[in-house]
């Protein structure tokens, strides 16, 4: 989707078509913009830019606070109308989809036709302000690419007879998963542009990559049909950075237990138990604090509410008097509930629920009916962002 988020408030809001829109974090001057809209970008403001100097930049920019949840119900709409012309094979993110040809459509005329039906559904179902540009290729990687090179409302694609040629012009860092750590590491090893990492021997690239990822990328980038790897869920976290209302340490501690509330609560929707916990604060000014604590693998809020507050009093000498910019928890060490081992001494069943941990499933249970906070443990303090507004 092109400047999706732009596009979504420009479709709500008529007088903010064909005007520079940028979409903030946070609803104050210390903010930066997450996603901007066309109009905003020719005047160089993008993703990252401070509140600050998009005004700078564009004087008449119109500023709107990000609302998450509207742009998901957004995406979950255009996901109905491609799934119903072609075939959805996922969501790949809250404006980027994966589908599937096959027929007519595995030819560049049938592809051509469908992106031109799926262009004009999407306008009339969901609204006119929303385009994308499409890519088409043998696998993932090369799709994503192709639809990266021509915004907006493109179409491009990329197969053996235009591949490497079609985006020798590519940095090395403009493809996606290249960071500007990976860039200089393939630099390092002699691959200085996008057409030599397409003609690297993958084993190679395996050895740059110190990972199969190198490997499996290459081999994409040479017109391979490599699937996408079901990647296992590493942990449950939440963090965010403090609007100045939350930013002492005794207001940011309350926040900190909220988050753990919506962490727990992920967990246990799940299925799963964590053990091990971690707390990072960035105080403004100071480098940052973290800890991170092993328990036993508990699905129970207050459980890792009790470490939270033990670690925040080891905290507090260090950060006694400082703001904190951000914050962040973090559940790890994650496994199925379904293979947790019984405990002899409480006792406790294999897979079997602790007393505490069934008072938070029904905690669950009454927040889902009645609305979030409806129960909470002990007092905390709510802070709305990015993910949660809308």
């Amino acid at each position: 989707m092109n400047s999706f988020f732009a596009s979504v408030e420009q479709q709500l809001d008529s007088s903010l078509r064909g005007r520079p829109v940028a979409i903030t974090a946070m609803e104050n001057e210390h903010g930066c913009v997450v996603a901007a809209s066309y109009e905003a970008k020719a005047f160089g403001v993008k993703t990252g830019t401070s509140v600050k100097d998009a005004r700078r930049l564009c004087p008449g920019i119109a500023f709107r606070a990000s609302r998450h949840r509207l742009y998901v119900r957004y995406n979950l709409r255009v996901a109905e109308v491609l799934d119903r012309h072609a075939e959805l094979v996922r969501i790949r993110s809250v404006d980027e989809f994966q589908l599937a040809l096959s027929g007519e459509a595995t030819t560049l005329p049938g592809a051509a036709e469908l992106v031109a039906t799926l262009k004009a559904a999407v306008a009339a179902e969901v609204g006119e302000c929303l385009r994308f540009s499409a890519g088409i290729g043998p696998n993932h990687l090369l799709a994503k690419i192709a639809g990266k090179l021509e915004k907006p409302n493109g179409f491009q694609w990329l197969f053996a007879d235009n591949m490497p040629d079609r985006i020798a012009h590519l940095a090395l860092d403009d493809l996606p998963g290249i960071s500007s750590a990976m860039r200089d590491r393939l630099m390092r090893a002699g691959v200085r542009d996008v057409a030599a990492l397409c003609q690297l021997d993958p084993r190679h690239a395996r050895a740059i990559w110190r990972s199969v990822e190198g490997e499996r990328f290459v081999r994409s980038l040479q017109c391979m049909d490599i699937p996408l790897v079901q990647t296992k869920r590493g942990g449950y976290g939440n963090s965010k950075v403090l609007a100045p209302a939350f930013r002492r340490p005794t207001e940011a501690y309350l926040v900190s237990r909220w988050l753990i509330e919506k962490s727990s609560a992920r967990l246990r929707r799940d299925g799963r138990v964590a053990a091990s916990f971690s707390l990072f604060m960035s105080p403004i000014g100071r480098r940052g604090w973290g800890r991170s604590v092993k328990c036993a693998p508990s699905q129970d809020t207050a459980t890792f509410l009790r470490i939270n507050r033990a670690l925040w009093r080891e905290a507090w000498p260090y950060i006694r008097g400082a703001e904190l910019m951000s914050i962040g928890v973090h559940l790890a060490d994650v496994d199925h509930l379904v293979t947790r081992t019984g405990d002899l001494l409480l006792p406790l069943r294999p897979a079997e629920r602790t007393a505490s941990e069934r008072a938070s499933v029904a905690m669950d249970y009454i927040n889902d009916r009645w609305g979030a906070g409806t129960i909470r443990l002990g007092i905390n303090r709510p802070h709305p962002g990015f993910f949660e507004r809308g």
